[in-house]
């Protein structure tokens, strides 16, 4: 089973590695590529960038996946059409940005919503817990299943992108928390959520090869939203299987720093009578830049932080062995 994940690591990681660079020259012959804006503190890169890494993300994971379970099962139906749907209206918000617009937030929130609702009825879901004192497992309600399964799905869909603001960091923190889950479902023996996390780790690898700062492509939308979807999956798939109350906070941990900085920003806005969906400058590494501060510093602060998180998921996951 090791070399399984070695081989689903490193095809995931090629695959992703040499699609990128013609899906960038193609991002340039079409005018897909994210322009500079001297007026916005959110643009900070000084070059048209291209915005088709998502692509190679996409058919990086599945291949990979594919080739790897051999067989193609209604739960991986519904998250190959929750990923399609997300990549369809991610482009589609991607390429009004090209043209210096913003799409409305009320589509995308719809669509990202419809993409967790495969996924729910396909048997991936956060159906219950272990009560500690009685040992007893607490099945929820379906409607509450449902909810909570769609609420984490959109959730960690939409923390993801939104932390997708600088050259390297939703990447490496998406890295850091597929890392993360991928040790939990190890020590859980869940090796089909082990399996899709080693493959999200070669993923977002290949893709930081580029987007390290100064990024040569981004993923945009498309790809932000897809990694937050498939980390969400991973989650539900592996560390929420089996949870006890305490163990319910393993996957929060492991996506401790978006999760923390955007419940801040939604909080901040919602104050200053702002719309949640409303996009500026108060995400953690725009503040911490604004601190002076470089891109690097930033990135690897950030990231350092999310290591730590990651550890104290481990450690609470040790606690209940």
């Amino acid at each position: 089973m090791v070399l399984l994940y070695v081989l689903s690591f490193f095809l995931s990681f090629l695959i992703v590695y040499f699609l990128i660079p013609p899906l960038a020259k193609w991002a340039f012959r079409l005018d897909f590529v994210d322009k500079p804006r001297h007026d916005s503190e959110r643009k900070i890169h000084r070059e048209p960038i291209p915005l088709t890494a998502s692509y190679a993300i996409f058919i990086g994971f599945f291949a990979t996946y594919l080739l790897v379970a051999r067989e193609f099962t209604l739960e991986t139906l519904a998250i190959f059409i929750g990923g399609v749907l997300l990549l369809t209206i991610g482009t589609i918000d991607d390429w009004y940005k090209t043209k210096g617009k913003e799409f409305p937030a009320l589509p995308k929130m719809i669509v990202q919503v419809s993409a967790a609702i495969p996924v729910f009825f396909s048997g991936i879901a956060f159906t219950g817990f272990y009560n500690p004192f009685s040992g007893a497992y607490v099945l929820l309600p379906i409607w509450l299943q449902f909810i909570l399964t769609i609420l984490w799905i959109f959730g960690v869909t939409t923390v993801i992108n939104f932390s997708d603001g600088m050259d390297g960091l939703a990447g490496g923190l998406s890295a850091i928390s597929a890392v993360t889950l991928f040790i939990v479902a190890l020590t859980k023996g869940q090796d089909n959520s082990a399996m899709m996390a080693i493959i999200l780790i070669g993923v977002t690898v290949a893709y930081l090869r580029y987007n390290k700062p100064p990024a040569k492509i981004f993923m945009g939308d498309a790809g932000a939203t897809f990694l937050g979807f498939i980390l969400a999956v991973i989650a539900l798939d592996g560390a929420y299987k089996q949870a006890t109350i305490l163990s319910l906070f393993i996957p929060i941990l492991a996506l401790g720093v978006p999760i923390f900085d955007n419940i801040f920003v939604v909080i901040k806005r919602m104050i200053q009578g702002k719309p949640i969906y409303q996009a500026d400058a108060s995400q953690a590494h725009y503040r911490l830049l604004r601190a002076g501060l470089n891109n690097k510093q930033v990135v690897m602060f950030l990231c350092l932080i999310g290591t730590c998180f990651g550890l104290s998921s481990i450690i609470l996951l040790l606690m209940q062995v």
